[in-house]
């Protein structure tokens, strides 16, 4: 399992953290959503989804993933 946290840019409410966070388990991980400091935690099993995967999943929600 590799963690990695993510600055996401354009989130600013609980829809936004559903969203974000909906879109990383879709893929294959789990993500946790700190909306004070635009970011998100993700866990994933790099054998099993990639991390452009991870990133490509948040921004197809509209959020910009700027690390």
């Amino acid at each position: 399992m590799q963690t990695v946290t993510l600055k996401v840019e354009g989130m600013s409410c609980g829809h936004c953290v559903n969203s974000v966070e909906g879109a990383v388990k879709q893929v294959g991980a789990s993500g946790k959503v700190d909306l004070s400091a635009g970011s998100v935690t993700v866990q994933f099993d790099e054998s099993k989804v990639s991390l452009d995967a991870i990133k490509e999943a948040i921004e197809e929600q509209g959020y910009d993933v700027v690390k």
